[in-house]
């Protein structure tokens, strides 16, 4: 068997992406109920004997037996966090990813290992390939995560490189998918959250209709993994950045959007007024990116007038009811606080939701080796209360 990696989500076909956002959704729904307080009382035995699932636990309460333990498929298992860029999002939602499947996460940083430093890539690979049974990688430039996984034995994840950011997109997509129903709703105040049916214990992943996607700054790797995939998912996308190069899209990144017959839904220009128009989703991203910092003050000075804001989105037409996305930090200059914190953002859903997309990747890469592997039958009647 070929060791699967992923690094971006061009190398995914759309019923793989799919897979893996309904995967998340049903992961989602399955791990919740762990996560809040319990009665001692109610609290399930969890022991290490061999289950008939072949999971390595079982639940002992009768009390809690409307509960199901999400896939367990990273017991005994250890991944790899090596990452050479500082995070908040992408550590927390790994680590707790991990614990949620069974296994456990083991942090490297830039002071514990340097990619090339010391030791070559490829002898990094192969020592933490023997002894860790995933890599979760958030490195520079992407060179040195294809290296890493060219050299090692067990699956390597993208948490970020120079070029591809495919876990964040996986979010915002299945963010979309939760809260499709806002798109159709009158009203920008509409509320935000669904109640499941009484009837499932998991959910379908709600439908998601054609959309028009707004992205408002550079090209950087948030935006390159948003043209390979939606694209090919039906939905339309509008760049809107300053000209120049260092705003273009990179030609390696361009050469995979017009591979996977993506170009004829994407539209550029360097007007955010016209980027915005018939949007159902706004989308943008630190202008100034870590070791941009120099750059600081011309970046500030090009993107003027690209803020997002209510009079920018009425001036260019977008949608009576958009919605805004930001894979955070955010800086008030990218975003004011009125659509950061108003009704239209759902930014804070976007950011749980890494985890959960996380989660789906560990389960099916490191724990299954298997993008391809039909996920569980997880719609269970709820019983009667």
């Amino acid at each position: 068997m070929s060791v699967p990696h992923l690094m971006t989500l061009a190398d995914l076909s759309v019923p793989q992406i799919n897979r893996l956002v309904r995967h998340s959704f049903a992961l989602k729904q399955l791990s919740t109920p762990w996560l809040k307080p319990m009665p001692r009382r109610s609290m399930p035995s969890i022991t290490t004997t061999k289950s008939s699932t072949g999971t390595g636990l079982k639940t002992k309460s009768k009390k809690v037996n409307d509960l199901r333990l999400p896939s367990q498929s990273l017991f005994n298992k250890t991944i790899a966090l090596l990452f050479s860029k500082r995070s908040t999002r992408t550590r927390v939602s790994a680590e707790t990813a991990a614990v949620l499947l069974g296994g456990r996460a083991l942090f490297l940083g830039k002071e514990d290992i340097q990619l090339g430093v010391n030791e070559s890539v490829r002898d990094s690979a192969r020592v933490l390939g023997g002894m860790c049974q995933g890599i979760f990688a958030r490195v520079g430039d992407h060179s040195e995560i294809e290296e890493l996984a060219e050299h090692c034995p067990v699956p390597v994840l993208n948490a970020l490189s120079s070029l591809w950011h495919p876990t964040q997109i996986l979010a915002d997509i299945l963010t979309l998918h939760e809260h499709s129903h806002l798109f159709t709703s009158p009203s920008p105040s509409s509320t935000s959250t669904s109640t499941p049916p009484k009837s499932l214990r998991v959910r379908e992943l709600p439908p998601l209709p054609p959309l028009t996607i707004t992205w408002l700054g550079d090209s950087s790797n948030v935006l390159h993994d948003i043209l390979v995939s939606l694209p090919r998912m039906g939905h339309k996308v509008r760049v809107g950045a300053p000209k120049g190069r260092a705003y273009e899209c990179p030609e390696e990144v361009w050469r995979r959007v017009v591979e996977l017959g993506c170009e004829g839904n994407i539209y550029w220009t360097s007007d955010p007024r016209e980027a915005v128009h018939g949007a159902d989703v706004v989308v943008t991203d630190t202008w100034i990116s870590m070791g941009q910092e120099a750059e600081k003050e011309q970046r500030l000075k090009d993107f003027q007038g690209y803020q997002v804001t209510e009079a920018l989105c009425a001036e260019g037409g977008a949608k009576e009811n958009w919605k805004f996305l930001h894979c955070l930090p955010r800086k008030e200059h990218e975003v004011d606080d009125e659509v950061f914190y108003g009704p239209r953002s759902l930014v804070f859903p976007e950011a749980d939701n890494r985890k959960w997309t996380i989660m789906a990747c560990f389960d099916l890469l490191f724990g299954k080796w298997d993008l391809e592997a039909e996920a569980e039958s997880y719609s269970r009647k709820s019983e009667e209360s």
